[in-house]
């Protein structure tokens, strides 16, 4: 078996490695900015100086402003407090809105918090909402997405009720790449919040919360342009720390805290801040958007070429037709076929998702990584359970699995050339066992 002269990592959808740049920023944190940023000794009041200004930094890369930006410890905390915190504050908000003047236990009894989400949010949008369901404490509308990956604005719209007071859709999904339409579905809110009886809501809601995790790197993310009240996003997808996070919460937007013990963070998210995270990843932000245009354009090319090589894989090598974006079952009398998961066009730049008939996708990635190069089968978050992507199986019910092959700042064309033969013997080798 021949191994590549270097490890070619292929799982940035997962983990990115972190920037130089952003290592060295946080040593020198790490080296004379250890002292808590509470204390009011001079030391503490010099790390609050840094940590304040990493915030103003993150505000501007946003086009928000400083106390719109919440500091967590990840992207699932995020989303946590973002679901949470409106459902906690909703429930008394609107209790004093609509039903202000009537009993309170009509007004209970009457009002009910509902969200409206998509069936292929990340686990900690669903698992959070799907907690809210059982603890009876909201309803929950789950809008499917269309075949492509890609949900509807005008569903999303159509599934708002008088009570609903969140709307949660991720700006790109983390599994097979697509790209919501934010800035439409934002205008589908806004148009309803107009049309809507006053009577019936207090005028704030719904609120609209996008996970940006995956979108940081590649798409525009000034909060007033994407017409979103909530943002979350986190450092190790933009090549920088693990273990922290952004909440972008806009100025007014009535949220409650979910956890109890400091007023750090405005009183939303207890607990002694991680300066030495948060300048990492305010770094890793500032040279995300640096770069971003560029790397946006180098990426996609070399997407596109990889699809490209997988359709010449079928047709030369493997002598298959040309099948890319068909279900497997349509193609019985194939031996191995392809399917892309998702829209190929509106999708990161750094995604590609496949689908490999009557394949287990977990002995893919084991043959893999015997060639050293790491990929991933469906959302690493859920790796660990042996059912198939839900993501995938939204957009194909008969999907066995899929591989994801998210690329990286350190990518190349040679990279691709090499996974594309590598992938050519393995299928190659295990049609030996299948037949």
């Amino acid at each position: 078996m021949e191994k590549s002269k270097r490890k070619i990592y292929l799982d940035h959808a997962s983990a990115t490695p972190m920037d130089p740049n952003v290592v060295s920023a946080m040593v020198e944190i790490f080296k004379k900015d250890f002292a808590n940023s509470s204390a009011i000794h001079d030391l503490g009041v010099e790390t609050k100086k840094i940590l304040e200004q990493a915030r103003k930094n993150v505000a501007e890369i946003l086009g928000a402003h400083s106390d719109e930006i919440i500091f967590t410890s990840g992207a699932t905390e995020s989303n946590n407090l973002a679901i949470m915190g409106i459902i906690n504050a909703g429930k008394i908000n609107l209790l004093q809105g609509p039903w202000k003047g009537v009993s309170q236990t009509i007004a209970k009894s009457s009002f009910f918090p509902h969200l409206v989400t998509t069936n292929i949010e990340h686990s900690s949008v669903l698992e959070t909402c799907r907690y809210l369901e059982e603890t009876k404490q909201a309803e929950v509308t789950y809008v499917p997405i269309e075949a492509n990956g890609i949900v509807s604005p005008k569903k999303i719209k159509k599934a708002i009720k008088p009570n609903t007071i969140l709307v949660s859709v991720m700006y790109a999904n983390n599994e097979i790449g697509t790209i919501q339409p934010i800035r439409e579905i934002a205008k589908e809110i806004r148009h309803y919040k107009k049309t809507k009886s006053k009577q019936q809501k207090a005028e704030s809601y719904p609120l609209f919360h996008t996970d940006a995790t995956q979108a940081i790197n590649y798409l525009p993310i000034k909060v007033e342009k994407l017409g979103v009240d909530l943002m979350s996003f986190n450092g190790s997808k933009i090549y920088g720390p693990k273990g922290v996070g952004v909440l972008y919460i806009k100025r007014k937007t009535p949220i409650g805290k979910i956890m109890q013990g400091g007023d750090q963070e405005f009183g939303l998210r207890p607990g002694t801040e991680n300066v030495a995270g948060i300048i990492g990843l305010a770094e890793a932000l500032k040279i995300a958007e640096k770069i971003k245009e560029k790397e946006v354009k180098r990426l996609t090319k070399l997407r596109d070429y990889f699809f490209m090589e997988l359709t010449n894989l079928q047709k030369q090598n493997l002598k298959f037709s040309r099948v890319l974006g068909l279900d497997p079952d349509q193609l019985e009398n194939f031996d191995f076929v392809f399917a892309v998961n998702g829209d190929l066009k509106n999708r990161l730049p750094n995604n590609i998702n496949i689908t490999i008939s009557k394949i287990p996708s977990d002995l893919l990635v084991l043959e893999f990584s015997a060639r050293e190069i790491y990929i991933s089968e469906k959302s690493a978050c859920k790796s660990g359970e042996k059912k198939g992507s839900y993501v995938v199986k939204a957009i194909s019910p008969k999907s066995s699995g899929s591989l994801r092959f998210s690329l990286g700042r350190q990518t190349t064309k040679a990279d691709i050339d090499y996974v594309i033969k590598s992938l050519s013997e393995i299928l190659k080798k295990l049609k030996k066992w299948y037949h």
